[in-house]
């Protein structure tokens, strides 16, 4: 409930101004937590103004290279990115990435979102080799760090699967996909959402090679589990329902 959360952390920050002198970084949680309320909503004008008013409490409060502006940056990189100004993204993304590399070792964790997130931006771009080189960093850095069922992993794949399917290379989108569907189907309760992402993913890519019986049988399962996940009038349900009704006719 957005509006519930948006009036919880606005409460919150009228205590903080009145409490705290004007740079205090306890505001600047407080402007983010709004912003990413705002973003959630998909109002990122607004989320960009609290991610903004965050960053500039940190400039006054925190040593030039603090990890707390990666995160400032990656969020403000992410609102650009949602509203199609790549090039101001890959600005913030790669000052988020200068600042860890200073901060910390070669193979942190954190270093997987920083490439997870460029690898997404150039997917958005069509740049499909440059998705490729950083999504398959981000996924280097996940396998030496977590245990080999971690559901980070099966994003990971989900991602590499989604390059190679718009690429047309449906076998290759295939193997991935279904790598990550493994990792899902070990590590997650039968009904949850993401396993419904995953059985949608692999309908859609079987009804682009042309094998319809496959696409039906994954695109039910994926519909089921939504519905069982999702209320009822969650449009990504009807987009399911849609799908394989045209499939039945085909």
């Amino acid at each position: 409930n957005y509006s519930k959360a948006l009036e919880f952390y606005e409460k919150a920050l009228k205590i903080f101004e009145k409490a705290l002198p004007p740079n205090h970084p306890d505001l600047a949680t407080s402007y983010n937590n709004i912003g990413g309320v705002y973003y959630k909503m998909g109002n990122y004008s607004k989320a960009l103004e609290f991610y903004e008013k965050a960053l500039k409490i940190r400039e006054k409060a925190l040593p030039p290279n603090h990890p707390d502006y990666a995160e400032s940056y990656n969020k403000i990189g992410l609102v650009y990115q949602k509203t199609g100004n790549y090039s101001k993204t890959l600005k913030f993304y790669e000052k988020a990435l200068t600042i860890k590399e200073e901060a910390l070792p070669p193979n942190h964790p954190d270093f997987a979102l920083c490439y997870n997130n460029i690898g997404l931006m150039y997917h958005d771009m069509g740049n499909y080799s440059k998705a490729l080189e950083f999504y398959e960093k981000a996924h280097q850095i996940k396998e030496e760090a977590l245990p080999p069922n971690h559901p980070d992993l099966a994003t990971s794949y989900n991602n590499i699967g989604g390059v190679y399917k718009d690429m047309g290379n449906y076998s290759k989108a295939l193997e991935f996909y279904e790598k990550a569907l493994t990792i899902k189907e070990e590590a997650l309760p039968p009904n949850h959402p993401s396993l419904a992402i995953s059985y949608n993913n692999i309908g859609s890519l079987y009804k682009n090679m042309g094998n319809y019986s496959k696409a039906l049988s994954f695109l039910e399962k994926a519909l089921t589990i939504a519905q069982k996940s999702l209320p009822p009038t969650h449009p990504q349900i009807k987009i399911m329902i849609d799908n394989i009704n045209h499939l039945k006719k085909i």
